[in-house]
């Protein structure tokens, strides 16, 4: 069997993603390289996973090569953000340490690339993304080497980046997840116990359907409602006006969590 030449595969569309302007070089340097066999069109370069959903937003890739340790934003986190698009890019992730290379091969989710990246299995590993599904994010956050900086969510085709830092309550509601800001409330297509599970120390929760901010917490306090005027507890948080109930049940762990 002959080899494949470029006329056997289109191009594929690869934005490059890497803190280090000489790792971006190389691997475009590379992609010239192996055009004959496998043909490609760089459509962006990038320095980190913000970068990279902003170029997202112009021109949508078939193929995202990332770096796993990022500034802003690492490798990973930005997989996780790239799985809520319409268009979901496969990815290969780069980097210098081999300890993600493990649990990737384990999980069989993605192919890797241990810097100084070769022609040939940069050539091979593209093969592979010709075939590849995007990671699921249940096996991305087990790779993840730290908790997300940022929710996100697509609107209209794009990503939407929320800090995570700057939610102050999180509400399930039917089918989604409200974030509250001071500024507004986004959907979020995600779960509670999932939130709840990655951001241990950050969110705190006061009831069955509602995670608040630790950090924004000014209060607690007695509260009457419904038409037999029972007693509960309430959170009060800073910036938004909402008087947050706290279940009883939660109530035990809430008042040692707020040393109340």
């Amino acid at each position: 069997m002959s080899a494949a030449t470029s006329t056997d595969f289109a191009p594929l569309s690869v934005l490059i993603v890497d803190d280090e302007a000489p790792a971006r070089d190389r691997l475009r340097d590379l992609l010239g390289d192996i055009a004959d066999t496998q043909p490609t069109r760089i459509a962006g370069l990038a320095a980190s996973g913000v970068e990279a959903l902003a170029v997202l937003e112009r021109e949508p890739v078939d193929l995202v090569l990332t770096d796993i340790r990022m500034p802003a934003m690492d490798g990973i986190e930005l997989a996780r953000h790239l799985g809520r698009l319409p268009r979901s890019p496969a990815v290969i992730f780069t980097t210098a340490y081999d300890e993600y290379a493990v649990r990737a091969f384990e999980l069989a989710a993605v192919d890797y690339l241990l810097k100084p990246v070769r022609a040939a299995r940069l050539a091979e590993a593209i093969a592979k993304a010709r075939r590849l599904r995007p990671p699921a994010d249940e096996i991305l956050r087990q790779m993840a080497p730290a908790t997300r900086s940022h929710f996100s969510i697509c609107e209209r085709g794009r990503i939407l980046l929320v800090p995570v830092a700057e939610v102050l309550y999180l509400k399930a509601e039917q089918k989604y997840v409200v974030a509250r800001s001071v500024e507004r409330e986004y959907l979020l297509d995600e779960s509670l116990v999932q939130i709840e599970d990655e951001f241990p120390e950050r969110f705190l929760r006061i009831h069955r359907n509602c995670l608040i901010a630790r950090h924004a917490v000014k209060g607690v306090a007695r509260a009457t409602t419904g038409e037999d005027g029972e007693a509960h507890w309430v959170v009060m948080l800073d910036g938004v006006p909402e008087q947050l109930p706290v279940s009883r049940r939660q109530w035990p762990s809430v008042k040692e969590a707020l040393g109340v």
